[in-house]
């Protein structure tokens, strides 16, 4: 935390998807570091937003927009003049890809190309981490390391392929020189912890179904999933954002670290859904059921990823293992009311930073 504090404390620090629950979580953890935080995005993509319990709009440079109007992100990026950039701005669903798959590569694809290109703009250099998916990969059914092949079935996936690679186009064209903004893709695995409300998501769909006493509807027990807890790849993000901008003017240090790095779990903890369905019935007891349905989209069975560069090269563990990252959530879900989830995600940020990797 010391290492990160030195790295942000008075830094501007813009942020795309910053009202959405990954974003949120990285606010409330950049605030309390010191950083000046910036963030530009739509409004909180659900009526309960961990966004509004955090108090978050006066508390950051809350800036309305939207990363498919390049004019306007690129104004608000350089009001900005960030020194670091987390883009986080995405639809994120694999399920309503499949409803409105040209708005989720407008989004995913062409919002990243925009934010790339404000960069650009900049009279200084900054570092970027662009956060895409495990899912960027044609075969995630054997762990893939940061080198396989890109590809996608669906929609979302295919989206999220070409955003990364936007983004080595744009590092190759114009951000490849010492001085010049240090650029760098994040791909992590299936993200949990408190206050994700978002559909079609397992752990908000358990909170919900448990809170109303009802048996919860799973869609596809037997696939298997590379599962943490939000902190462990936003503390790689930070990692990686640190070390980015104390290279931006070092050639050999560039060529390890500006390129793709994926943050997930422990190989043990790459679990199926039943899993984690036993694993919350352990803190919030219940019932499920198995979903029918009669034309479903097709998803992914298997998804794993290698971690050994984000532990090589940034010296990255996760700190939370399966159980323990499943219990937080759980106990997150559970026990935060209105007035108590600010309170309640600030502990599990304070424990989480006292935790060993």
């Amino acid at each position: 935390m010391e290492s990160l504090r030195r790295a942000y404390a008075g830094k501007r620090v813009f942020i795309t998807g910053h009202t959405g629950f990954k974003g949120s979580w990285l606010c409330e953890w950049l605030l309390g570091l010191g950083a000046e935080v910036w963030g530009y995005s739509l409004p909180p993509p659900t009526r309960r937003a961990l966004f509004a319990q955090l108090g978050l709009a006066g508390r950051v440079r809350h800036l309305a927009g939207d990363v498919r109007e390049p004019q306007a992100l690129a104004r608000a990026v350089r009001r900005c003049r960030p020194h670091f950039v987390f883009h986080l701005a995405a639809q994120p669903i694999v399920r309503a890809s499949y409803v409105d798959p040209a708005e989720t590569w407008g989004i995913n694809a062409m919002g990243t190309a925009h934010l790339l290109d404000a960069l650009r703009g900049l009279p200084s250099p900054c570092a970027a981490v662009i956060v895409t998916t495990d899912k960027v990969y044609a075969d995630a059914s054997r762990p893939q390391r940061e080198d396989g092949i890109l590809g996608g079935k669906d929609p979302y996936s295919a989206s999220k392929a070409a955003a990364e690679l936007a983004v080595a186009s744009w590092r190759e064209s114009f951000f490849s020189e010492p001085g010049s903004c240090a650029l760098a893709s994040a791909r992590a695995g299936n993200v949990i912890g408190g206050g994700d409300w978002a559909s079609d998501r397992l752990l908000p769909d358990c909170a919900r179904a448990l809170a109303r006493g009802e048996p919860v509807e799973v869609r596809n027990p037997g696939s298997i999933r590379p599962w943490q807890h939000v902190l462990d790849p936003l503390g790689g993000y930070l990692m990686l954002g640190a070390e980015l901008h104390r290279a931006i003017g070092s050639r050999a240090r560039r060529a390890e670290l500006c390129g793709a790095f994926n943050f997930g779990p422990a190989g043990r903890d790459h679990r199926p859904v039943r899993a984690v369905i036993a694993e919350v019935f352990k803190h919030w007891p219940g019932r499920w059921r198995r979903q029918v349905e009669a034309r479903a989209p097709a998803e992914t069975a298997i998804l794993l990823l290698d971690i050994g560069k984000a532990r090589r090269v940034l010296g990255w563990r996760p700190r939370w293992g399966f159980a323990e990252a499943i219990e937080r959530t759980t106990v997150w879900y559970r026990d935060a009311s209105p007035r108590t989830a600010a309170k309640l995600t600030r502990r599990q940020l304070a424990e989480h930073a006292s935790a060993l990797p």
